[in-house]
């Protein structure tokens, strides 16, 4: 009795958070080192593309190609790139292709969602059960190809948009998140006269925006990151995104000249590509944390019933 005692007084007292015991310092300065780590593998390539696209051209040359620290600044790669070539005209395609597929694929899919969520739609299970089943087989390259022919979209730029408009694991997510919103508000609104679609428009979809936003992002960094259905669909140079081309220039190393530049002047090979990357990867870097605060509550939440 009197061991146990003096164990419990001499035995270091351990802070305690929230009802959750801390962790010892040594334990804590291990797991810092950890995380840094880890942070310093993510972080320091990226600081490296950066500063190779922005370093002058004799310090690119004298380092072989990959500068961490620049000398100096030079945005010439960059004036290089949007000087109206072939970057610039891609740049503008991605950007169409990522608004307007976000905004067509966010209109379908909550129509649909909300349908399929809605207890009277008949139906709903035979076309819910078809969308499942879309999740666990593909239908393969060479039908896809074959139906994107049929309907005349090679060549075109909604090539880019129309097959990949709707993702079945975000009508399913979507269908979640409706289900769990109280019946009581909209049967509130049927009973004020409001019909399916004002009581969608005008109660619904106010009260998705963490969801909404959620699959917006979804969706948007997929357009955005999208090259393979160009590669399948175009031919036209010109409806090239910016993913192809940095898969063109940057993963298979071929040389951009002045032809697809527009300019004479140009830049060391290597800081363009990485004024490329730096370009395909800041917009989404950009409105990340916009969204991030909804994350948590638009998947979760969207999750917990389906």
């Amino acid at each position: 009795m009197t061991q146990t005692i003096v164990a419990r007084r001499v035995a270091p007292r351990r802070k305690i958070v929230q009802g959750v015991p801390m962790p010892s310092w040594p334990m804590r300065v291990f797991k810092g080192l950890v995380l840094l780590v880890f942070c310093a593998v993510v972080i320091v390539p990226f600081v490296g593309v950066i500063s190779t696209s922005v370093a002058p051209n004799k310090q690119i040359n004298e380092s072989g190609g990959l500068v961490l620290f620049p000398k100096s600044v030079n945005f010439a790669a960059y004036e290089s790139l949007f000087s109206g070539g072939v970057v610039t005209q891609a740049l503008f395609v991605s950007i169409f292709v990522t608004v307007v597929g976000t905004l067509l694929s966010l209109t379908v899919s909550c129509l649909l969602a909300y349908a399929l969520s809605r207890p009277g739609f008949v139906a709903g299970r035979p076309i819910l059960l078809v969308i499942l089943f879309s999740m666990l087989f593909s239908p393969g390259i060479i039908p896809l190809y074959l139906t994107v022919k049929g309907v005349g979209l090679l060549d075109s730029i909604w090539a880019l948009i129309v097959p990949t408009m709707v993702s079945a694991f975000n009508v399913v997510v979507l269908r979640a998140f409706f289900m769990n919103l109280p019946t009581e508000i909209t049967e509130s609104a049927r009973i004020d006269g409001a019909g399916e679609l004002e009581t969608f428009t005008y109660i619904v979809l106010p009260l998705s925006k963490a969801v909404l936003s959620v699959i917006g992002l979804f969706y948007a960094v997929a357009y955005w990151n999208a090259f393979f259905s160009a590669l399948l669909y175009l031919n036209d140079s010109r409806l090239s995104p910016l993913q192809l081309v940095l898969r063109t220039y940057v993963i298979n190393d071929a040389q951009l000249g002045s032809a697809e530049l527009g300019t004479e002047r140009l830049p060391p090979q290597a800081s363009i590509q990485m004024a490329i990357l730096v370009v395909s990867i800041v917009p989404i870097l950009l409105v990340y944390p916009f969204l991030q605060r909804y994350f948590a509550k638009g998947v979760l939440t969207g999750a917990v019933k389906g």
